[in-house]
């Protein structure tokens, strides 16, 4: 394949970008800031994420999204928080046979989106889904990296599946591209879950007990939204949501300890815990919408949305476990 766009230059876009650069001309790397692009451009270095790994020679920085226009496969690795916007600017840019690969795992709230929900708004349902257990900081060093992709076009799959798989990146399709997205979200409820139980001190049998019923709801909530019972036991699902609520490189998992822990988190300055409250309240709409009771879901919603003590939402939480 000739060109290949990736929008958004943080952690996983540039990760994603060196990756592809493996089996394609040229990828061009879309980001917002001139400085950077320049950067990346004239020392092979992005500076800011990964100032040790040098970027491959075919990778092109640019604040143009003009530039993606004659791109056949353009992945999207921005917050979900700035997907609807880009998606707007990106109408009028790209061609009508592009495919469109998203990689945030978060939901829009109150409307509930996915985003690939959002991709349908203003292209088709055609786009590219992608999740797994997949730390950023080891894909851009060519580390063994497992993920799935899932689509409702098979070819745009394959497509994806061709661009993004090296001999260390091993790429599984599956047809639930619903419940993908949706365990993106989920595992991510769980980290925070798990995290404040951590900051708690909470013993280890009781710290794996919650892991287990998380799993557990994750399927009840997954086919709630019309996915499969098998994605749970997916890359994107079981081992995203161990990779996630075990590992200290979790954002979730840290920001959950640190409310575990009492202490103050600046929510302004941190967009974590923006995209955490948005996955929150929005998987507790999905459940109280489809008359699920999650207690993991309702832990966590308890301690971060309705600032109830740690200590008081963890005894609600062992009350109703089972």
């Amino acid at each position: 394949m000739d060109k290949v766009g990736v929008i958004g230059a943080g952690s996983l876009g540039t990760a994603l970008a060196q990756t592809i650069a493996q089996n394609v001309d040229e990828v061009c790397l879309q980001l917002r800031r001139e400085n950077l692009a320049k950067a990346i451009n004239e020392t092979r270095f992005n500076t800011e994420y990964y100032p040790n790994t040098r970027l491959l020679d075919n990778i092109t920085a640019t604040t143009d999204l003009n530039d993606l226009k004659d791109c056949k496969v353009i992945f999207l690795s921005i917050p979900s928080s700035a997907f609807r916007t880009t998606l707007e600017k990106l109408k009028d840019v790209v061609s009508d046979d592009a495919i469109l690969v998203t990689t945030a795992k978060g939901i829009e709230y109150p409307s509930l989106k996915t985003m690939g929900n959002l991709v349908e708004e203003y292209f088709d349902d055609k786009y590219v889904a992608l999740s797994g257990p997949n730390f950023a900081s080891e894909i851009v060093l060519n580390q063994p990296t497992v993920s799935n992709i899932a689509s409702k076009n098979r070819k745009n799959a394959e497509t994806v599946k061709r661009v993004l798989s090296t001999d260390q990146y091993k790429v599984k399709i599956i047809d639930d591209v619903i419940g993908l997205e949706i365990c993106g979200v989920i595992k991510n409820i769980n980290a925070i879950a798990n995290g404040i139980c951590e900051g708690m001190n909470v013993n280890e049998n009781a710290r794996y007990g919650v892991l287990t019923k998380g799993f557990d709801d994750t399927i009840k909530i997954i086919k709630s939204v019309g996915g499969m019972e098998s994605t749970a036991g997916e890359y994107c699902g079981f081992g995203d949501l161990v990779l996630t609520s075990t590992s200290f490189e979790s954002r979730n998992h840290t920001l959950g300890m640190l409310y575990g822990q009492r202490l103050i988190v600046d929510e302004k300055a941190s967009g974590v815990v923006f995209e955490g409250k948005n996955s929150i309240m929005a998987i507790k709409d999905i459940c109280d919408n489809n008359n699920i009771k999650s207690v993991i879901v309702n832990f966590v919603f308890d301690v971060i949305v309705n600032q109830i003590p740690p200590k008081i939402a963890f005894r609600d939480l062992w009350e109703n476990i089972e």
